[in-house]
């Protein structure tokens, strides 16, 4: 018999679904059952690398760590990664699908709901529950022809429906009723109850609220969850998150890092955030990399030309080659790392038109970007260190090295990263290089004597724990897993 299943929409994109959705694998985990993640379509230029080589968001990368589950391409069979305002890479089934405009896009979907269905159906045949999450608002009227994120998923596969509210956004009540008033009855129906999600202080005083709600929709409500500082500790999907600067104390140690228009896998920054005496800063278009920063970190990219250019119009690399001046670090992630040579190359076009770019010219390097992409998860070797180093590698790039810098990561033979010889630059295609505590140790301190030794998925795992107790406290868990079909 086919697993149960269960989605959670939002009245709104990040209301907290993915963390929502995290924190119920562990639970229902704990409980004895086998659950999967999924999630039809997702838009981020966060990605992670499965075991068989394909790319799934990193938001159903970490449902499946909480679900206890190997990752697959198939809790996330359609990732959408921007490139520019109207354009996004698709990725199907983990492998590059093409390249569509946004309204183009629109026609495309009809054409993915086979693929998804699919994915879907094969998770059921091992589950005895999936737990699915929507994108954006079932509400978008606008966007709900041939959709699959929403009710266009949830209604062909007869799968219930519960509808999250961040009431920290404010007007949560009129999200909801308004969320309501927008669908028609067929998926109104669909829809089996509401959590009110990130509340602060006295949950007595919504009571009228969640009383409106209920008259107002007929919908039951599985509970109300406060602000947790728990899911700080956890990675973060969207860049949305980074566009409030972080104040930091009397940190140690400063890191900054420019938000590129298509920053990508900006949680390799993660476990470096982490750490007590060490203070990141993401630095948002018209503010200048700070002076007295460490350490200055170019980014992961999903348009590394294109991010090139919008770098060197915000000034940004005056202050990167005065800091390297002053004897201050750099690293490059890789787009970051291809932006640290001397030139970059787009011949077949892979990002828009052919064109090329000189780079900053901090190492002797020259990449060459190409259609066939890189994806594979890695353990390299860092001879300067005598360490290891592990993460994966998401790329469309070649970068062939000079002879004025050395290797600095090599996966087997193959370097996949290089350092100059004579200052503290370097540059690597190994994402998800800080998160085992050995190689951060070395290089941290390599840098400022700082220590850093602690593997970070632990940190991870015991916040998903901690979210885990939480969501049992807060919500009715038996009531939810009753509607699921």
């Amino acid at each position: 018999m086919p697993a149960r299943a269960l989605m959670l929409q939002g009245t709104g994109s990040d209301v907290g679904k993915t963390v929502l959705v995290a924190g119920l694998c562990r639970a229902y985990r704990r409980r004895g059952l086998k659950v999967l993640p999924f999630k039809p379509q997702n838009m981020s230029n966060n990605a992670a690398v499965t075991q068989s080589g394909g790319e799934i968001g990193r938001a159903q990368w970490l449902q499946a760590v909480a679900a206890g589950v190997e990752p697959t391409v198939d809790m996330n069979p359609v990732l959408l990664k921007p490139e520019s305002d109207t354009g996004a890479q698709v990725i199907l089934h983990g492998k590059p699908f093409g390249h569509a405009e946004a309204a183009r896009y629109q026609g495309l979907k009809a054409t993915l709901m086979g693929a998804v269905q699919t994915s879907f159906a094969r998770l059921r045949a091992e589950a005895d529950l999936v737990l699915v999450e929507g994108a954006g608002s079932p509400a978008e009227v606008n966007l709900r022809m041939n959709d699959i994120a929403n009710m266009g998923f949830a209604l062909p596969t007869k799968t219930p429906v519960v509808l999250v509210g961040d009431i920290n956004r404010g007007g949560v009540i009129a999200a909801i009723c308004g969320t309501h008033g927008l669908l028609p009855p067929e998926e109104r129906t669909l829809i089996k109850g509401v959590i009110i999600n990130q509340f602060r202080g006295d949950v007595t005083l919504f009571d009228g609220g969640i009383e409106r709600i209920v008259a107002e929709t007929g919908w039951q409500h599985f509970g109300t969850i406060p602000f947790l500082k728990c899911v700080r500790d956890l990675p973060a999907e969207d860049a949305v998150v980074l566009d409030t600067p972080e104040i930091g104390g009397a940190a140690k140690f400063k890191i900054a890092v420019p938000m590129l228009p298509r920053i990508a896998n900006f949680d390799d920054l993660d476990p470096l955030r982490s750490e007590d005496d060490i203070e990141v800063v993401f630095c948002p278009p018209g503010m200048p990399l700070p002076r007295d920063a460490n350490l200055i970190v170019l980014p992961g990219s999903k348009a590394t030309i294109a991010d090139l250019r919008f770098l060197k119009k915000e000034g940004w690399h005056i202050d990167i080659a005065a800091h390297v001046r002053a004897g201050g670090a750099v690293l490059g992630i890789c787009g970051g790392y291809q932006m640290l040579g001397r030139m970059v190359h787009d011949p077949d076009g892979v990002e828009g038109e052919a064109s090329s770019e000189e780079g900053l010219g901090l190492l002797d390097a020259e990449t060459a970007l190409r259609p066939q992409k890189q994806t594979l998860n890695v353990m390299a070797t860092v001879p300067a260190f005598a360490c290891k180093a592990s993460g994966y590698e998401i790329h469309a790039g070649t970068t062939v090295m000079g002879d004025g810098v050395k290797p600095f990561m090599k996966r087997g033979e193959v370097v996949i990263g290089v350092q100059a010889p004579d200052k503290p630059v370097y540059g690597t295609y190994l994402h998800g290089l800080f998160e085992k505590g050995v190689f951060r140790q070395k290089f941290l301190s390599h840098l400022c004597g700082q220590a850093g030794a602690q593997d970070f998925s632990p940190k991870v795992d015991t916040a998903l724990d901690a979210l885990a107790d939480a969501l049992e406290t807060h919500l009715d868990l038996d009531a939810m897993l009753d509607v699921a079909r």
